[in-house]
């Protein structure tokens, strides 16, 4: 089971933070990336790297390049490498993926694909928990194919119900119905979604508590039979079901809770069979915890974990995947202080967090005690429209919780990311609220607590909208070698300036659809780029001001565009399928 090179079979930060633990071990890690990751720093930072492909135009059914198994493996085998480290996200849940990979003679760093099934599944997941007797949110075991059931399950749980992806997470493919009339509408948009972010459209149900906090439990096992948990994570700061802050320890937890759901969290480990790292959600609720599925991966805020633990969970991750037995017992677990991160991703939370494309200009991460940043962004970085929003991470570390909250608040504000809307202030208001503070905040502390004053937080106007449609475009060269003719692209910030010189472009060769110019449209306009997945609406239709008439797919989000006042709709111009580009006319009213 030893090896000396890891391909990291990801992007962006994650990418890089594995590959500085291969390399702190002394291991060469290998990156693989997409067309519109060529120049990105975790491409630059590895030993070597390959090209997977583009990504592939809306509706081709083409293959993502970080979903394209076949061609990782066999780029982990061409390069030598003996292991695969997944990151999270794309194929790091995939237990076909990781099968693969063992049959290809690679380890794979994480979970056997056994375990995987088992947990990786929301269902199956339920399912083992119940046989390992961990508290479970009321719900379906097995997946739902209707709205119909879907609404026979809200008469038995009430009013509001939670429409889930069996294979998801991070908060993609959740739908929560408030009524039986919603369920229609939540049902096949939590399929879209599920279908598109990780290949599988089945869903289950769960009763949806209305003021939970979302607590999360990390785990470690090792191949001879042992598991320990590293603690809590509160990550009830959300929008969209997808966090937004992480801390650790959770405020106000006893030692004999994080006792408590630590051992449920081992007790189901056992129960699989689990192998590395990994993470139990639960929610938390009138001194109540319940189960609600497990990671089988590495997490985004395992960050935390690290700063107060001290122990590095992803090198921790590769000396198990070479069978190294567990060198910590339980009691050797202490918890020193306390941390906290934020997601600084590139949204515009005074407009519902909607996604925010465009060039990075300047950039200088803060630094000083107890500051740690962890990005897969610089200076000049154009942000893809294709992946999630995040640019960064930013954790800080205190001997109280006060103390982390205070640092982290002066760390925000050193923070200089200019050129993209970011929620860097969205931060400094939620950290200043009293709410947070004595850290009483719920999921639903964003829509409860800062609705108001989110509408008042500042926005830019991204820069350079060309080059960030013409992410992937490149200048073609004809040359001879030997009396052989070959076309050769090459690509770079000048190409994506020519391009933008030419026409703009879609990263699939196809004329945006750019904001015209001139008097100013009455119609439905789009506030980004993105992929248009639904059309809610048809010319002479009389709309209500607020009304959703279409469905934005950005950043791995969908995103509703309203009416912006009452009126009959004229010309329908956004079809379903198509690239949008930022200020594009949808649809128009009559005069």
């Amino acid at each position: 089971m030893k090896f000396d090179t890891v391909l990291v079979a990801n992007r962006g930060e994650i990418a890089l933070r594995v590959m500085r633990a291969c390399r702190e071990l002394g291991m060469r890690s290998v990156a693989v990336y997409s067309e519109a990751d060529r120049d990105a720093p975790h491409v630059r930072y590895a030993d070597a790297a390959f090209l997977l492909g583009p990504e592939p135009a809306p509706g081709s059914g083409g293959t993502r390049p970080y979903l394209d198994s076949a061609r990782i493996i066999e780029i982990a085998q061409t390069v030598g490498a003996g292991a695969l480290h997944p990151g999270y996200g794309f194929l790091a849940e995939n237990a076909e993926f990781a099968r693969s990979c063992v049959a290809a003679g690679l380890v794979f760093v994480g979970p056997t694909a056994e375990a995987i099934q088992r947990m990786g599944g929301k269902t199956a997941a339920r399912q083992e928990a119940s046989a390992a007797g961990v508290p479970l949110v009321p719900g379906t075991l097995e997946p739902v194919d209707t709205p119909a059931q879907v609404r026979e399950l809200g008469a038995q749980f009430g009013y509001p119900i939670a429409i889930k992806a069996v294979g998801g997470g991070g908060g993609r493919g959740l739908r929560v119905a408030a009524t039986a009339e919603a369920v229609d509408e939540a049902f096949a948009s939590a399929r879209r979604e599920a279908e598109s972010a990780f290949g599988n459209p089945l869903l289950y149900v769960e009763k949806y508590f209305t003021n939970p906090r979302h607590i999360e439990v990390q785990v470690l096992a090792d191949t001879h039979g042992s598991a320990l948990y590293l603690g809590e994570r509160d990550c009830s700061v959300q929008r969209r079901h997808q966090k937004l802050i992480e801390e650790c320890p959770a405020p106000g937890f006893t030692l004999e809770l994080r006792r408590s759901m630590g051992q449920a969290a081992v007790a189901l480990c056992h129960q699989v069979g689990y192998v590395g790292a990994g993470t139990l959600e639960f929610l938390f609720e009138n001194d109540q915890f319940y189960f609600l599925e497990m990671n089988t991966r590495i997490q985004v805020e395992h960050t935390v974990t690290e700063m107060v633990t001290g122990i590095d969970l992803v090198q921790a991750q590769l000396r198990i995947a070479q069978g190294e037995p567990l060198w910590l017992a339980q009691d050797d677990i202490t918890w020193r202080g306390h941390a906290i991160e934020c997601r600084i991703n590139a949204e515009d939370a005074a407009h519902n967090f909607r996604p925010a494309l465009g060039v990075i200009g300047a950039y200088q991460e803060p630094v000083g005690y107890g500051v740690r940043v962890d990005s897969g962004a610089r200076a000049g970085y154009v942000i893809p429209p294709f992946y999630d929003s995040m640019i960064a991470k930013l954790i800080t570390w205190g001997a109280t919780r006060n103390e982390a909250i205070g640092r982290m608040r002066r760390a925000l504000g050193d923070f200089v990311i200019e050129g993209v809307t970011t929620v860097v202030p969205f931060h400094q208001l939620a950290l200043a609220h009293p709410v947070f503070a004595a850290g009483g905040a719920t999921v639903n502390f964003i829509p409860e607590q800062l609705a108001e004053q989110l509408a008042g937080l500042p926005t830019a106007e991204p820069q350079n909208r060309e080059a960030v449609a013409n992410v992937t475009a490149p200048r073609v060269f004809t040359v001879e070698v030997n009396s052989r003719r070959f076309d050769v692209k090459v690509f770079g910030a000048d190409n994506r300036q020519q391009a933008a010189g030419n026409g703009l472009r879609t990263t699939d060769g196809r004329p945006t659809r750019k904001k015209a110019s001139g008097p100013a449209v009455d119609g439905v306009i789009s506030p980004m780029q993105g992929t248009l997945v639904s059309v809610k609406c048809e010319a002479g239709q009389v709309v209500e001001a607020g009304q959703v008439l279409f469905v934005l797919e950005a950043m791995k989000m969908e995103n509703e565009v309203i009416a912006p006042h009452a009126g009959t709709l004229d010309l329908i111009s956004g079809v379903a399928g198509t690239v949008i580009e930022s200020g594009a006319v949808l649809a128009t009213f009559r005069t």
